[in-house]
């Protein structure tokens, strides 16, 4: 799995470096005031609705019947069942654009109350959506590609795609004199970027021999059964997005600039959930599926073995990092985003909201892990009733310290709603035997590595004094840069070396 965990994550984090240029750029030609917050709300729209139909929903239900199918009744039935679903999906999704077109102004509304029939980000964000949102109908199609190429452990096509809406942003970004707007420059590349990634998951598929295309859409017991599990997990992204919905919600209430300070933090806070925590459960889903359709005690002692190296990696890269981002996240906002029209002010809001979300990080990259061993075996309900209870903590603490603490009360709740649906997610697959615990010295080694990364942290202030004295003033915009790489790679040097004497614990344990 390692080596599978390595292509994936090495895409994912190329297409997350090339995200920070991007964000980089956007920062300085957007900045954080009304234009930033309607693109912010373009981009957020589709995306709540592709994260709801098209993406953690359809893969949860379509892999486990794909893969089954795959497994039983071979290739041919295989791509029949994807060509089936492929169809069905563009029908949906040709009828939600249509109503998205229509209702542009009421969806705006539900999303952001806060923005009245006067605020000027309410005009752009309605212009801005009905540009970006085609983008889910272009994801939709993705989704569905990469999870058949996935399904045939075909990992590298569907990890690279993210690259081409980066690039493609990129581009109308610098571009931006050719577009009536910043904000417009952006929504376009979005939609380009879309486009593109269709093109290549296209490609991919007719390479390989388990293409799917359009038919006439039945419901043969396969798909039936597809939705029969869609279902669930449909109420699932849905109790996720309320959580998300919620954010934006009572962000359009705050001060100007809310909605981009969790913007700009939520990136950075998904730099590790996207190389580790989506390339595990990437690589994870087909392998549970596999080894649940299996129905073999051999299947399932290597399935055990896998989860339990999948959960360690988890701990072992994330109590870390959620150090680095409490300790340094300010820092790191001021490093990558300080230039242009995002000011210090900009830069502390944003580096308050990093700060809480780095709380919840453990967990959210342990989330991406367990719920694959749920969902890989078919279980859609399980990881939903725990969700629930998870969600309305989350939003009742959104509700609760958005008042005192603004935009960082938003993250600090769904920190605390993620530790939440983590716990229950383990405690579950402890008691059904789906994976272990970890082993008593790597824990040990974990939380002594990661205390001392914590007393570097204390040391933030003398480096950056050191370095403004060092650098000559025309370089001053490198200091934060400077302590940032330098307190960071003495960190990461101590844990890396405390943690290596328990390497093997992060190999798949042999049985």
């Amino acid at each position: 799995m390692l080596r599978r965990l390595g292509l994936i994550g090495g895409l994912t984090l190329l297409s997350r470096l090339l995200g920070f240029i991007r964000d980089l750029i956007m920062a300085g030609v957007l900045g954080a005031g009304p234009i930033a917050d309607a693109f912010m709300l373009a981009f957020r729209l589709p995306n709540h609705f592709r994260a709801i139909f098209a993406e953690g929903a359809f893969n949860a239900a379509f892999l486990p019947t794909y893969a089954a199918t795959l497994e039983k009744d071979g290739p041919d039935k295989a791509r029949h069942f994807g060509s089936q679903i492929l169809s069905w999906l563009m029908l949906a999704n040709l009828a939600l654009l249509a109503f998205a077109w229509v209702a542009t102004g009421t969806l705006i509304t539900l999303l952001a109350p806060g923005l009245g029939a006067e605020d000027p980000a309410r005009p752009m964000a309605i212009e801005l959506t009905r540009i970006t949102f085609p983008y889910l109908l272009c994801m939709s199609i993705v989704v569905l590609l990469s999870a058949v190429l996935n399904a045939e452990r075909r990992f590298a096509a569907a990890a690279a795609a993210p690259v081409l809406l980066n690039i493609a942003m990129i581009g109308t970004l610098l571009a931006v004199s050719q577009f009536p707007d910043a904000g417009s420059a952006a929504a376009w590349g979005v939609l380009a970027g879309g486009i593109a990634q269709v093109l290549l998951l296209t490609a991919a598929t007719f390479r390989s021999e388990f293409s799917v295309s359009f038919c006439l859409p039945k419901l043969d017991p396969g798909v039936r059964l597809f939705f029969r599990r869609l279902g669930p997990a449909l109420l699932a992204s849905g109790v996720v997005q309320i959580a998300i919905f919620a954010d934006t919600i009572l962000a359009s209430f705050l001060p100007s600039g809310a909605l981009s300070h969790l913007y700009y933090a939520d990136r950075l806070y998904q730099l590790p959930l996207g190389v580790i925590g989506i390339a595990l459960g990437t690589a994870l889903l087909p392998e549970v599926s596999r080894g649940a359709a299996a129905e073999t005690d051999e299947a399932r002692q290597k399935l055990r073995a896998t989860m339990d190296q999948a959960f360690n990696i988890c701990l072992a890269v994330g109590l870390p990092v959620a150090v680095l981002m409490a300790g340094l996240g300010e820092l790191a906002i001021a490093a990558f985003f300080q230039r242009g029209a995002f000011d210090a002010a900009a830069t502390a809001g944003a580096g308050a909201v990093l700060m809480a979300y780095s709380l919840g990080l453990p967990a959210a990259l342990a989330v991406r892990s367990l719920v694959a061993s749920f969902h890989g075996r078919g279980d859609m309900v399980t990881p939903l009733k725990i969700l629930a209870v998870a969600t309305l903590v989350n939003v009742a603490l959104k509700a609760t310290l958005s008042g005192p603490w603004e935009a960082a009360g938003l993250a600090a709740g769904t920190s605390a709603g993620v530790w939440i649906y983590a716990m229950g997610l383990y405690l579950t697959a402890r008691h059904r035997d789906y994976m272990g615990t970890p082993p008593a010295r790597l824990t040990v080694l974990l939380l002594t590595g990661t205390v001392l990364m914590a007393g570097l942290m204390l040391l933030q202030d003398q480096t950056l004094v050191l370095f403004s004295s060092l650098l000559p003033q025309s370089l001053g915009a490198l200091v934060p840069f400077a302590t940032l790489t330098l307190l960071a790679g003495a960190a990461l040097t101590v844990y890396a070396a405390i943690l290596y004497p328990a390497r093997g614990f992060l190999r798949r344990r042999r049985r």
